[in-house]
């Protein structure tokens, strides 16, 4: 009797372990058909959070939600009241997550002003941190990170307007950046962005400011590759001789390259990884086309094909999952994939400078009053 009891209870014990594995592979009961069925989940987040989400037109809920579906096609569609919106098509399959983290922006962002200078060019340095301005009285530096109780912040003074020739033009002058953005040539001067120059280094002599820009573009390469090292071998073989770097996201896991040739992109991850980003890619590259290659999941997506580069600039966002473009008078949002293109800003600016900050926020270059004022400023595009 007691041989037969222990028996039912480990017959019983191992019934339920077996369902408990199969519930924990998402595997459900279906009544109607007496059988298990293997089920996927949607894991959906949102910036800002608590937006709706909606499969297939039905309302699921409010982000953060974990969602248990059967397998098939769903499109999925995030919506918060004052915001834009985000959607997808999603493949889901039996025992996999699909993660969702969309991010949304306000319909309308609001507008600050950061200088009252009056500026006549801006350059901004590729921390996306600060800004060299120029304006009537000088060059300067712009920091975003500067939290000040001031209206407007300081600007740190680089070198005053009358050290300069007098029929110097900041719009057209000619300026290079040092790769560590300690220094810059302004035309045929040597300055350092560090601190104020009390007199100019003329460097055009002796063929020295030629060197000069040759030496900080070698140093930029050698930095790129040292980037470039550390994505895979194949990867770095191709690039490292058709790509132009345009630049890497912050987190330096996805690059943003113009392809200088016709070239085929091996797979190297294979088998592909399980759960990746389900965006169509190409590996099947154009010359003079650019995409962005992301070296965690091995995909690459076309960004702007060849007739489309002249008009556009396209900058990292700060969480390296989006890239922010200036395309036809407006600033867009996207996935890093080139999905879910949104339109964050599409006010007056002058549309050769934006640079994303540091916070998820863009700054500007724009003249609000041109009938009385004959310089721009920077503004802050509150978008987040």
């Amino acid at each position: 009797m007691k041989i037969l009891s222990r028996l039912i209870f480990f017959v019983i014990f191992i019934i339920v372990l077996v369902l408990v594995i199969f519930y924990a592979r998402g595997y459900r009961p279906d009544f109607k058909n007496k059988s298990f069925v293997s089920t996927g989940i949607i894991t959906a987040s949102s910036y800002p959070k608590t937006a709706k989400i909606y499969l297939n037109g039905e309302f699921k809920g409010l982000t953060d939600i974990n969602l248990t579906l059967k397998p098939g096609k769903y499109f999925v569609e995030i919506k918060k009241d004052g915001f834009t919106s985000w959607n997808k098509n999603i493949i889901l399959k039996g025992e996999l997550v699909v993660s969702i983290d969309a991010l949304l922006f306000p319909l309308n962002p609001s507008l600050s002003p950061l200088t009252n200078l009056g500026i006549i060019r801006a350059i901004p340095l590729e921390d996306n941190n600060r800004i060299l301005v120029f304006s009537k009285t000088g060059i300067y530096i712009f920091e975003s990170s500067k939290n000040v109780l001031s209206f407007f912040a300081p600007l740190k003074t680089i070198a005053k307007a009358e050290l300069f020739p007098e029929n110097t033009d900041w719009e057209k002058i000619e300026v290079f950046i040092s790769p560590d953005l300690k220094q810059a040539i302004v035309g045929n001067y040597l300055l350092s962005l560090e601190e104020e120059n009390q007199s100019l280094f003329d460097v055009s002599a002796s063929l020295s400011k030629e060197n000069l820009i040759s030496a900080w573009e070698e140093k930029r390469k050698t930095n790129n590759l040292k980037i470039l090292e550390t994505y895979p071998k194949e990867f770095f073989k191709i690039a490292s001789d058709s790509f132009k770097i345009i630049s890497f996201s912050p987190n330096d896991n996805k690059i943003l390259y113009q392809s200088l040739k016709n070239v085929n992109l091996p797979i190297i991850i294979n088998p592909p990884l399980i759960g990746t980003n389900q965006t169509p890619e190409t590996r099947n590259l154009k010359k003079n086309h650019i995409y962005v290659y992301d070296k965690k999941e091995d995909k690459n997506y076309l960004i702007s094909s060849q007739q489309s580069t002249s008009n556009q600039q396209i900058s990292w966002y700060f969480d390296s999952k989006h890239l922010v473009i200036n395309e036809n008078k407006k600033i867009i949002v996207a996935d890093y994939d080139y999905q879910n293109k949104q339109v964050v800003y599409s006010g007056p600016f002058e549309k050769d400078f934006f640079m994303p900050t540091l916070d998820g926020k863009i700054i500007i270059l724009a003249n609000l009053n041109p009938e009385a004022n004959e310089y721009q400023d920077l503004y802050l595009v509150g978008i987040r």
